[in-house]
């Protein structure tokens, strides 16, 4: 399926984490970098494919996070490798709103068919998750004439100025770097772990909650678009109760509001689905797209009903590296592979190993409170045992451990008490399996 799985699909330490050769390189990225880019994994990459990063000591590390959701296809598969070095023989770079080219049309072509809706659509290219719903939000700003965009609690949506204003999560996204725009309003989440109430009421009381909310404290006349990941990421993979995005929809329609579904982490076949909003029949009027897109180079777009996406006047929307030649031949290998190898089952065969491993180590170990997620998007909230306190405590441990025995694992949450689990799509599932075991030995060691 791809180049990157030609390397030994197998978990080998040959040093300690990180290796001498690590540890040097670490010392350059500190005296070279600056020191407002975290380390997850203190190692540096030779290579990368199927489930595995290999580093310079020689290390081979399983790899629970596909690059934060972006690899989904796994490293240098074959055909994103093939349609990217044709691409750069041909041309780097004209422009797309300068001199356009056929990649750009065809990755908005297989946008406008691949997302929710039988209905008539346009996209656009932009670079990062960021920049598309920056611009999702100037489309339904222009095209409603309206100001107000709701966000809700635990969301996270980017790192430029107004999505640093639509992210909820201060440290370490906000801290310091205020004053943001306005005009951003933020509603309560259905997270049916956390419901006052209990899970069983969450549906109905959340959406009560943000109908009077918007309708006592805003004005539905005045909110030009509402954005929310269908199941959120930096959050803490918060899957919302069935009944909650299908009532927002509802909502937004009857009031004329533009409905967004920020689907830059659980797009692609991530949640066994090729987009995690067809798991309630969720039809959004933009969808926001990034990560998994192309198979790891820089790429996004705004896909939505054409009539909105058409009503930005000529230069209103664009970018010099907007939906590059190269990205976009990218994105055409990435597409290919997942419906070729048909990775939205795959998702669901990874995520079932996941999520019954994870279940049985909940029953033995009361830390776990929660185990949540679609697919293969799957994350435990570890709390204080017998309470629903965060414990970001255990999470420290559990990654400490894991990266000394060779498995890369993320942290997410509002809280900073969950672990979040993104294995390439393509990952063996001896690996995966094998990873499990690993991560179930760091939850029996905590103390």
């Amino acid at each position: 399926m791809s180049g990157g799985p030609s390397l030994p699909q197998e978990r080998k330490l040959v040093t300690a984490i990180p290796g001498p050769k690590s540890a040097e390189l670490l010392k350059r990225r500190s005296a070279a970098v600056s020191a407002g880019l975290g380390v997850g994994m203190p190692v540096f990459v030779t290579a990368a494919g199927g489930g595995v990063i290999q580093d310079v000591d020689g290390n081979s590390i399983i790899d629970m996070g596909a690059g934060i959701a972006v690899v989904n296809v796994g490293n240098s598969a074959d055909k994103v490798v093939e349609n990217v070095q044709a691409q750069v023989a041909a041309f780097t770079h004209t422009c797309f709103m300068v001199a356009p080219y056929m990649g750009y049309v065809e990755v908005c072509e297989h946008l406008n068919r691949l997302t929710p809706g039988d209905h008539e659509k346009k996209s656009a290219l932009f670079n990062s998750g960021a920049e598309a719903l920056e611009n999702a939000v100037k489309i339904a700003r222009v095209y409603t004439k309206r100001q107000a965009v709701i966000v809700f609690e635990h969301g996270y949506h980017g790192r430029t100025n107004l999505t640093m204003a639509m992210t909820a999560k201060n440290m370490p996204y906000k801290q310091g770097f205020g004053p943001f725009a306005s005009e951003i309003y933020r509603m309560p989440m259905a997270y049916p772990y956390r419901w006052m109430t209990g899970e069983e009421n969450c549906a109905a009381e959340a959406l009560e909650e943000f109908i009077h909310k918007v309708e006592k404290e805003l004005g539905p006349e005045n909110v030009a678009a509402i954005v929310i990941e269908p199941i959120q990421g930096e959050g803490g993979f918060i899957v919302p109760p069935k009944g909650f995005l299908p009532g927002l929809a509802a909502f937004a329609k009857k009031h004329g509001i533009v409905f967004v579904a920020d689907e830059v982490q659980t797009g692609f076949a991530r949640t066994g689905q090729m987009f995690a909003c067809e798991d309630e029949g969720v039809v959004p009027d933009l969808i926001t797209t990034a990560k998994g897109i192309a198979g790891g180079l820089p790429l996004s777009a705004v896909t939505g009903r054409a009539e909105i996406m058409d009503s930005v006047h000529v230069g209103g929307l664009g970018g010099t590296y907007g939906g590059s030649p190269i990205a976009c031949a990218a994105a055409l290998g990435a597409i290919e592979t997942i419906e070729e190898h048909d990775l939205v089952s795959q998702a669901r065969v990874l995520g079932e190993i996941m999520t019954s491993s994870l279940l049985e180590m909940q029953a033995k170990h009361p830390v776990i409170g929660d185990v949540r997620g679609r697919g293969a998007m799957v994350a435990i909230e570890l709390v204080k045992p017998g309470t629903k306190d965060p414990n970001p405590d255990a999470v420290a441990q559990i990654v400490k451990y894991c990266t000394a025995e060779g498995v890369l694992v993320l942290s997410a949450g509002t809280y900073g008490n969950v672990l979040r689990f993104l294995p390439p799509l393509v990952m063996p599932e001896h690996l995966l399996r094998e990873a499990l075991e690993i991560i179930e030995k760091a939850i029996a060691s905590l103390v």
